[in-house]
């Protein structure tokens, strides 16, 4: 598969340690670093300031559409268990995780979300599923990681990279019950890209010692690298698919 990259609209606010959702052409980002309120929303070309979050958070997470978003966790100052949805215009105060965590990932959808990993001070292996109303705890990550990245479902999720202490190269594939261990990524690294599913993946910079853009594809067994990212970046926003993904904000 070739993968290509190209230069997309800047953000409107510049930010690291952001969340976001949705897909290539209608994405979503939000919050990041000055507990930034900031959401904006891309059509493909540029960005445009929409709805601000209720709580100001960095190192957060977030799946779902541009229309229907969530976000959840992150760092307030201290760690946070507060989840948002969003319904295109306006957020609103959803069920908190059970496990205030900062540097968390996610995927899936509104009504339908996963959180894993993070920290809670140390790095957490907690996953929890969320209904669109309430999280619930799942099975554990194997491998405890805070930076992590991840993709897929609620009943098929992947999660890959991230800091144990030093960077990782752990992959995982969630069942909706249990996480089991899957190929390594070729590039240990924390605070990467994620975007695609369980079974076709891709990782895009992230933070291996320095900061990196190297990009790697999964086709459910296995990382291959191919074509770097234009700009090398850490602790970003990204979302979409392998074949049409999308990265925003970062160090």
């Amino acid at each position: 598969m070739e993968i290509v990259w190209s230069a997309g609209g800047n953000m409107t606010t510049s930010r690291t340690q952001i969340a976001g959702c949705g897909v290539q052409k209608a994405a979503l980002n939000f919050g990041g670093n000055g507990y930034s309120i900031v959401t904006e929303a891309y059509n493909g070309a540029a960005w445009i300031a929409v709805g601000t979050l209720s709580t100001g958070r960095l190192s957060l997470a977030g799946a779902g559409a541009q229309s229907a978003g969530l976000s959840f966790g992150g760092d307030t100052g201290a760690v946070s268990a507060v989840t948002e949805a969003y319904n295109g215009a306006t957020w609103s105060g959803g069920g908190n995780l059970n496990t205030a965590r900062k540097q968390l990932a996610g995927c899936g959808t509104q009504s339908a979300g996963l959180s894993f990993g993070g920290s809670t001070g140390s790095v957490s292996a907690v996953t929890e599923a969320y209904n669109g109303a309430a999280w619930a705890a799942g099975g554990n990550l194997n491998t405890a990681r805070s930076f992590l990245a991840g993709c897929g479902t609620q009943s098929a999720g992947l999660s890959f990279g991230g800091s144990t202490g030093s960077v990782s190269a752990v992959t995982e594939a969630y069942n909706g019950a249990t996480w089991l261990a899957m190929g390594n990524l070729i590039l240990s690294r924390s605070g990467p890209g994620g975007a695609g599913t369980q079974g076709a993946a891709l990782c895009f910079a992230g933070y291996a010692g320095a900061t990196t853009n190297e990009a790697e594809a999964y086709n459910g067994a296995t990382w291959s690298v191919v074509m770097h990212m234009i700009s090398v970046r850490s602790e970003f926003c990204g979302c979409g698919t392998q074949a049409a993904a999308l990265g925003c904000g970062g160090w």
